[in-house]
């Protein structure tokens, strides 16, 4: 089909090609509710290993230490987003007074380590409560370590904070800015494809090159006025 006929097409179902963008539109906008707002917030820790007793203590040994608060670290950095740490803050807080399941507080932890040291971070839809929430974790994490560490035999690592969390609001992310533009290039797309197939499927006869495509003679023309 040549461009001078999608643009006929175009013309002709301009109504049926819009059609499903606003349908959309105003759907979106029946349905609209703004994004609740999200908080961040994060803290540091570092893994220490109690030094071997006695002045002669071996450049091995101090490699020793330094692997093992290594290791307790990386593995505390898996712990943290497990089901059992959510479970843990969610005891703490409840002792607190404050009721939240350890679904809520699991689905926005997220963590990484680097050598000796582990970042905690948690995403909440409330600031103050995130503080609460962050101040329950980190005795969790101080605390009851040693229910992800079993490899020390139910001892805790010793964990130093290094710093208080401090909340910060953060911008929705960008499938949520994008959501609408994706919708409607959705529904534009439709919207092409719905006038192109009733333009297929018309079987009006609108010009000559329609007549010459099933073989027919054109006789006469009457002229557009």
């Amino acid at each position: 089909m040549e461009l001078r006929k999608f643009w006929q097409v175009i013309k002709r179902r301009w109504l049926l090609i819009l059609l499903p963008a606003a349908i959309v539109l105003a759907l979106l906008v029946i349905t609209y509710s703004p994004p609740g707002q999200l908080y961040n917030a994060g803290m540091r820790f570092i893994a220490s290993q109690e030094p071997s007793v006695g002045a002669g203590e071996s450049d091995e040994e101090r490699l020793a230490n330094w692997k093992s608060s290594e290791y307790a670290v990386n593995t505390l950095a898996d712990w943290v987003r497990s089901g059992q740490f959510a479970a843990l803050v969610s005891q703490q807080l409840e002792a607190e007074g404050l009721s939240i399941p350890p679904g809520d507080i699991q689905g926005g932890v997220a963590s990484d380590s680097t050598r000796s040291m582990m970042t905690l971070s948690i995403n909440y839809h409330d600031g103050p409560v995130l503080e609460k929430i962050m101040n329950a974790a980190a005795v969790t994490l101080i605390e009851e370590n040693h229910q992800g560490l079993p490899q020390l035999g139910g001892e805790s690592a010793d964990l130093v904070q290094l710093d208080r969390p401090i909340v910060n609001a953060i911008p929705p992310g960008l499938s949520k800015q994008l959501d609408l533009p994706f919708r409607l290039a959705l529904a534009l797309a439709a919207g092409f494809g719905l006038a192109f197939l009733v333009e297929y499927l018309d079987p009006t006869v609108r010009d000559r090159e329609d007549l010459k495509s099933i073989g027919l003679p054109v006789v006469g023309e009457i002229p557009k006025k």
